[in-house]
């Protein structure tokens, strides 16, 4: 048996062998580098060589897979491998090229921060940096949280802000016309507690300088917007009394970005207070237009029909003349709102409503009456296959776009008015056959004018270049219903015709000029228009023509003046020019003369076949009338063969026909100062309405919809007829929500 001694030693080889064999199989596998363990066996007489505290000199070492398999060399002499970034936060971070003589840099994906990415320092700095990042946002999947509820991700950044958060507040309150104690309310900040518990929410005088701060910052993005924008700009404006009886002036622009959209924004709501003459309008809009800087880039003003506008439009013609800035000298700069000047002649023809007209309306009345009524009614559209869903219409007696709606609703269900007269003894008002007869010729000739109001209406596409053929439609229906063998009809017509003819009249040329630029009409319209109306050649048509001509000389003229202004001379190329022209001229001595004789004559020939782009695309063909077109992507895409006459064409087809776009403004201010808030300052009042235009636009509801004239007769009491005229009588005065715009 050996010895104690000798037994540690063939101990001692075996685990060495044993070692050396593990260390050869890793080599082979091409692992990374791995430890191994070499035992300095110095002294043979340790009873206990399993004794890790024998005081021995153990050493851990190391190497690479090549010197595992050898077994003897160091690592020190051999190239180490590039470890693997394995920490997440490598995901937020990129890594620089390294400069010679430089430590290695990473730089943040998000903001750009830069930090020293060698070993030594860690990761601990960026990913402090990544939580704490400003630029991360809830679009960056690798910010979501994992809910630890139910394991979905939240929709919020990891980080809250009390900034964002107050932003956030204030485009709500604007947006959704919130009164300012909505942020004292205490259910409110219980519910932003709970749901975040950093969130503070400020007080409401707080909360009034954050909207003036957003309107100022508004205002400053959007000025610069205007001056930058290719086309000129177009102004609408009206003048608006609210529930407290203050005056308030609304200023809208309209204009065509570089995208060739049509673009609509309030400029103003400012506070007037009286007296609201001409003089004062005047002084108060050319005010307004200077604060915005765009008085050299005005094109039109669009003002509802009344004698204080048009005094005020003579005093800014006056002063904007003086400054040169107005194109054509200004003789385009005034337009009348076409959908007031519609609404004042078909009044003025419906002062006097037929007996059938009166019976419609009493068979209305009839059947909202009762709820017996209703249900019995209804019944009966069932039975006759009418959509009862469809609905009867009550109309307001001085609003004849609600008179058309009720008796086009009320032809609908004919039948059912007369089934019920047979199966109702006590309905007396149902109206005959001939009344019938009677209200569809109304309806058919009220549709000319509700259809061309509702074209007149639009902020968000061109209106310009549908005027002319909406009016012309409606002058040979007028000519054409003063003919009629009808006496009712007749005289409706008469009183219109008068109207009518008083304004047509005095149209603006500009809108006739509108309907050239619409691929569909061109010039053509205009000829077949006033040809059908004053037959051949006439003055009218001259006129026409003339200022079209002359428009687009005036934009030619302007076009050559500013490229003049951008060339620059060159000696080199002048010097070359006159050499080539020396060598060129090959004639010389008494053919010299002759040789002029040829130029000119050849440059009155090319001059007399040279056509302008005025001409070239009035010689086109048209497009097909009844297709559908943008007009704007039209002539988009149409600005490098025609550029000044596209240039024409944008600045023509941002013209508003109507005011409504300030309408609407007043109807949106009706919603702000209402009777629980109407103390609130001007400034205020202005600075949320012009807010909310400018960052939300069309995607909150303020268009003015005809059909909230009417009111649906299912939901209707008969004890409501009084409230409905009490209604109208507060808008008459001026205490309305709304200013009449139809």
């Amino acid at each position: 048996m050996p010895s104690g001694d000798g037994l540690s030693y063939i101990y001692s080889v075996s685990v060495y062998v044993y070692l050396k064999c593990i260390c050869a199989f890793v080599s082979i596998l091409d692992v990374p580098p791995v430890f191994h363990c070499r035992r300095v066996m110095a002294d043979t007489n340790n009873t206990n060589p399993l004794d890790v505290n024998d005081g021995s000199d153990d050493s851990v070492e190391e190497i690479g897979p090549e010197s595992v398999s050898q077994g003897v060399e160091s690592t020190s002499t051999k190239q180490r491998k590039k470890r693997k970034k394995t920490s997440d936060v490598w995901r937020s971070f990129e890594m620089l090229p390294q400069k010679p003589n430089e430590p290695l840099y990473c730089k943040c994906k998000k903001c750009g921060t830069k930090y020293q990415a060698e070993s030594k320092h860690g990761t601990g700095n960026l990913r402090r940096h990544r939580d704490a990042c400003n630029n991360s946002n809830t679009r960056d999947i690798g910010q979501y949280m994992i809910s630890s509820n139910n394991g979905v991700m939240a929709t919020r950044n990891s980080k809250f802000s009390q900034e964002t958060f107050r932003e956030m507040v204030t485009h709500a309150m604007v947006r959704h016309d919130l009164p300012f104690s909505f942020v004292e309310y205490e259910g409110v900040r219980n519910f932003c507690k709970y749901l975040e518990p950093e969130a503070s929410l400020v007080c409401r005088n707080t909360t009034k300088s954050d909207i003036k701060k957003l309107y100022a910052a508004q205002q400053k993005r959007l000025r610069d917007e205007l001056l930058r924008c290719p086309s000129r700009i177009c102004l609408t404006s009206d003048a608006w009394t609210s529930i407290v009886t203050d005056g308030y002036l609304s200023l809208t622009a309209h204009y065509v970005d570089s995208s060739w959209v049509l673009q609509k924004r309030i400029l103003n709501f400012s506070h007037f207070p009286p007296p609201h003459t001409g003089v004062a309008i005047a002084e108060k809009l050319g005010e307004l237009i200077k604060s915005w800087g765009i008085e050299k880039k005005l094109f039109s003003i669009t003002l509802d029909n009344a004698a204080s506008n048009d005094v005020c439009v003579e005093l800014l013609k006056n002063q904007f003349r003086l400054m040169n800035s107005l194109v054509y000298d200004g003789r385009l700069f005034h337009l009348r709102c076409c959908a007031h000047i519609l609404n004042l002649i078909v009044q003025d023809g419906l002062k006097q409503i037929d007996v059938a007209v009166e019976k419609v309306r009493d068979c209305v009345k009839y059947i909202k009456g009762s709820t017996l009524r209703k249900d019995r009614f209804i019944q009966i559209c069932s039975q006759n296959l009418l959509d009862h869903k469809k609905a009867l219409v009550q109309d307001v007696p001085t609003r004849w776009n609600s008179t058309y709606k009720m008796l086009s609703c009320a032809l609908y269900y004919h039948l059912a008015f007369s089934h019920l007269s047979l199966s109702d003894s006590n309905f007396q008002t149902c109206p005959s056959s001939d009344e019938w007869d009677r209200v569809e010729k109304m309806c058919s000739f009220l549709k000319v004018f509700h259809d061309a109001t509702l074209q007149f209406s639009g902020s968000l596409y061109p209106t310009s270049n549908l005027y002319f053929p909406q009016i012309f439609g409606i002058h040979l229906k007028l000519v054409e219903t003063k003919d009629s063998p009808d006496e009712y009809m007749k005289k409706i017509a008469t009183q219109m015709w008068s109207k009518f003819s008083k304004y047509w009249a005095d149209f603006n040329l500009l809108l006739a000029i509108a309907v050239v630029f619409d691929p569909r009409y061109k010039f053509s319209f205009v000829e077949f228009s006033y040809k059908k109306l004053y037959g051949e050649g006439s003055s009218q048509l001259k006129k026409v023509e003339e200022a079209l001509f002359a428009l687009f000389d005036e934009y030619m003229q302007a076009s050559q003046e500013s490229s003049i202004g951008n060339v620059g001379g060159g000696s080199g190329s002048g010097d070359f020019n006159s050499r080539q022209a020396s060598v060129g001229n090959v004639g010389g001595g008494s053919n010299h003369s002759i040789l002029e004789e040829f130029d000119e004559y050849d440059n009155d020939d090319m001059d007399s076949n040279k056509k302008s782009q005025l001409q070239v695309y009035l010689l086109e063909p048209r497009t097909k009338r009844t297709s559908s077109i943008n007009i704007l992507e039209f002539w988009q895409s149409q600005q490098y063969r025609y550029p000044e006459l596209a240039k024409l064409a944008m600045d023509i087809l941002c013209v508003p026909v109507s005011t409504v776009a300030s309408e609407s403004a007043f109807s949106l201010g009706g919603r702000v100062l209402n009777e629980y808030r109407s103390s609130m300052k001007p400034d205020i009042v202005e600075a949320v309405i012009c807010s909310r235009d400018w960052l939300f636009g069309e995607k909150v509801d303020t268009h003015v919809d005809v059909d909230k004239l009417t009111q649906n007769v299912m939901d209707m009491n008969i004890a409501e007829d009084k409230t409905e005229v009490e209604v109208h009588h507060k808008e008459e005065n001026g205490v309305g929500e709304l200013s009449e715009c139809f």
